[in-house]
């Protein structure tokens, strides 16, 4: 892990993992920090208009901060986990984010109503 602890700096890989709900974020984002040298960001969550369509009404992204195989090795590991519990939107891995892509990153609406 970083020296500080937090994979917050320019050069570090961030791997996002949505899944359906708080509880299968929480697995999910145990299951990757134990299975790489990775830190989760603020979780971020989503309402979509069709939330009463999906197996649960509540969209959560997860995200890794670390090396690029660190941070592979962790969303192999949490999408292993999100689907045998509620299920994956989608996934993605960024290796190397651009300075604008890193201040979105720390908007979450996971404390708003």
């Amino acid at each position: 892990m970083a020296e500080d602890g937090i994979y917050n700096k320019t050069g570090y890989a961030v791997g996002m993992l949505e899944v359906y709900g708080l509880v299968c974020a929480f697995l999910a984002g145990d299951a990757g920090c134990k299975a790489g040298d990775v830190s989760l960001e603020i979780f971020d969550k989503n309402k979509p208009a069709n939330a009463d369509e999906l197996p649960v009404p509540l969209l959560v992204t997860v995200k890794f901060r670390g090396r690029v195989a660190d941070v592979e090795e962790a969303m192999r590991a949490a999408e292993e986990v999100a689907k045998e519990n509620t299920g994956i939107v989608c996934s993605h891995i960024i290796p190397n984010p651009t300075e604008d892509t890193e201040k979105m990153l720390k908007i979450s609406a996971l404390d708003k109503d």
